[in-house]
């Protein structure tokens, strides 16, 4: 399996990038200029059709740049799972997609969706020839943060756009994308539908109201739990859930791995277990024998559940929401 992980995001970085990071992907949600042709109609329908293709926006992406759009893409090209995850979510179907995180496949979630569309490359590692086949009017270029990529990219096409900021929750973000592609109002209705169901959902779970919930990515060297911004949790406290004392933090990442000494803080009403590599999923197995992790008490009341990290432990997206709130619900309402 070929693995092209994002690198873990500290304290010290958010901090440093938070404000400029934050106003920035603000930017991409207002900064659109209005709609401009670059030709003009001849009065026909065929001169109709090219001023509508021709037609342009302007927006600004999640670094501030301004950056000159089709007002309606027709050849998208996503190069992360979030941004491919919110196209699909606005009933659009891109003509380049990458792999999934720490996966050589599309990921599992969406493998329904994308059936039959061209993969050119791997998470933020687009193969630029197969990019350049893929004829992009947009380029959706989630996080990329290597200049070098994105100047080869702005020459295929200089309609590429940075979706993400380092800070951006998966809400933001997708209504980002939804102005990119002209589709903020359906941006907006999904998202309040994805809360109202939530809520509804968490009202429904009986005994397990309110639960407290620890969220947990196995690493090759440890645990991590994620923090209260981070997406899975997000969706938790969409729901009235909890998260255990030692973990109810701030932030938008996850910890440093624990050692075996600090699995206590792993702990909680639920556990909730996820691996995005195969040296994680070993080290997974190899501690469910030992007796600090069998001490657990959501082990020990058999409330430890294994879900996908290659949904669970990403930046998130509106179909990645619903698939861990019915990850919620299937694993809450059983007991």
């Amino acid at each position: 399996m070929t693995l092209h992980l994002r690198p873990a995001r500290t304290a010290a970085r958010r901090a440093a990038q938070a404000v400029a990071a934050l106003g920035a992907a603000t930017l991409l949600l207002t900064a659109c200029g209005s709609d401009s042709a670059s030709g003009k109609s001849s009065g026909d329908e065929g001169g109709k059709a090219d001023s509508a293709s021709s037609a342009t926006r302007t927006v600004k992406d999640a670094t501030g740049k301004a950056v000159e759009i089709p007002a309606q893409p027709k050849r998208i090209v996503t190069l992360t799972q979030e941004d491919l995850d919110a196209v699909l979510a606005l009933d659009l179907k891109p003509v380049g997609i990458t792999n999934g995180q720490g996966l050589d496949e599309p990921p599992a979630y969406l493998a329904d969706k994308v059936e039959g569309i061209d993969v050119v490359g791997n998470l933020l590692q687009p193969v630029m020839d197969k990019v350049v086949a893929a004829k992009p009017d947009l380029i959706l270029a989630g996080d990329m943060q290597d200049e070098q990529v994105l100047k080869q990219l702005r020459e295929i096409t200089p309609a590429t756009l940075v979706t993400m900021a380092p800070t951006d929750d998966w809400k933001l973000f997708f209504r980002g994308v939804g102005n990119a592609v002209n589709k903020l109002d359906d941006a907006n209705k999904f998202i309040t539908g994805h809360e109202a169901a939530a809520k509804a959902a968490g009202e429904k779970l009986g005994a397990n109201k309110g639960a407290e919930v620890s969220i947990v990515r196995w690493n090759p060297d440890g645990p991590s739990w994620m923090e209260n911004k981070q997406f899975a949790s997000g969706v938790a406290l969409e729901m009235g859930l909890k998260r255990p004392a030692s973990q109810n933090k701030d932030g938008n990442a996850h910890t440093p791995s624990l050692s075996l000494e600090k699995i206590n803080e792993i702990d909680g009403d639920w556990l909730f277990l996820s691996t995005l590599t195969s040296d994680g999923e070993k080290a997974l197995k190899d501690v469910q024998s030992k007796p600090a992790y069998k001490e657990l008490g959501a082990v020990k009341n058999d409330h430890a559940v294994t879900v996908d990290g290659s949904v669970w432990s990403t930046r998130g997206g509106p179909l990645a929401a619903d698939a861990v709130l019915k990850d919620y619900v299937e694993a809450l309402s059983a007991k």
